[in-house]
């Protein structure tokens, strides 16, 4: 992974500079969502145009139901119609969403352009803009069609939180202490400490937290950056989780389906000896505290499970944690 990763209070107002410096031509497609474009789309254009590029904005209804190929596909013909050949570059500005449509269709337009990622959301700044996944979902899973594309810069601007809202914040700190309980007692009980500082958009405080988990996953990537092994533990929280969000019909925030996802695989991890109940607790007590769900009516069935990408050979292999800041892959057989 060489990807550049600049985090900075304010960032937004220098891409324009930024991006001539990594001479990626004059063309670029601007990807966000409806959201999004209206609140950073319009200026960000208008920025790099003043500075002398050719750019369009192309949007798409916010929203994980928009995450399909149907948007993919039109979002590629709008980008021909505007003239936006193999020599261009897309901007994904936006979150998680945008993100995996942006960098999907940055891999397979005239066989593979650039991607640029300006994450909007807390989610995305510490997750989804780094490591290159990208994909659409089916009516039968999540992102079960999609690519590894590894973006030529992430822009992190934490100034950018200001606009989210309080549930998107927390979506995204679920992922934070996923980071920690794989990871890194640290920063759990760094988030654990200065809970209410984060919630309120102390942005020094948040610039650690995006940094800390920035380089944890940065790490990760880099020793297996396709998941073939070790980058596998990035996904505690998600077997369970992404079977969730299927049965919600993605009406269940990405965030909030994780929170739940840890809590029941640390269930799993507490009958098997491997976690203690007092590191059970103390992960459940956190996601509590910070107003993420850890009660479900609808704990996912083996067959919802088995339609996780993550599945081989009718083999699921579960991400389990030991203690806070350790974590196992163990299979699992129905």
């Amino acid at each position: 992974m060489d990807t550049k990763i600049t985090i900075k209070k304010g960032l937004i107002l220098e891409i324009p500079s930024l991006i001539k410096e990594l001479k990626l031509g004059k063309n670029f497609a601007i990807i966000t969502d409806s959201k999004v474009k209206r609140l950073y789309g319009g200026k960000l254009l208008w920025n790099l145009r003043k500075a002398g590029f050719t750019a369009e904005l192309f949007s798409f209804p916010e929203g994980e139901k928009s995450k399909n190929l149907y948007t993919v596909e039109l979002l590629a013909e709008q980008m021909v119609e505007k003239s936006f050949d193999r020599h261009s570059t897309i901007i994904a500005l936006g979150g998680g969403v945008v993100g995996d449509i942006a960098g999907l269709i940055s891999s397979i337009f005239m066989r593979g352009i650039p991607v640029i990622q300006i994450p909007t959301t807390l989610l995305a700044m510490i997750d989804s803009s780094i490591g290159g996944k990208t994909g659409v979902n089916l009516r039968n899973g999540k992102n079960l069609l999609g690519t590894f594309n590894q973006p030529k810069v992430v822009f992190i601007d934490p100034y950018l939180l200001k606009t989210l809202a309080q549930k998107h914040l927390k979506n995204g700190l679920a992922e934070a202490i996923k980071y920690g309980v794989i990871k890194s007692k640290p920063l759990f009980n760094f988030i654990e400490k200065n809970l209410t500082k984060i919630l309120r958009l102390d942005y020094e405080i948040l610039e650690k937290l995006i940094k800390d988990c920035v380089k944890i996953k940065t790490e990760i990537v880099k020793k297996d950056p396709t998941e073939k092994g070790p980058r596998m533990i990035l996904n505690y929280g998600h077997t369970f989780g992404h079977a969730l969000e299927r049965l919600s019909n993605y009406t269940l925030l990405h965030g909030f389906a994780v929170s739940l996802g840890m809590v029941l695989a640390n269930k799993i991890a507490v009958e098997k000896g491997l976690l203690s109940k007092h590191d059970s607790d103390c992960i459940k007590n956190l996601l509590k505290k910070a107003n993420l769900p850890v009660y479900t009516m609808h704990k996912p069935t083996l067959k919802d499970i088995l339609h996780d990408k993550k599945t081989a050979n009718n083999k699921i292999n579960f991400i389990l944690p030991k203690c806070i800041g350790k974590v196992v892959i163990l299979p699992l057989l129905p």
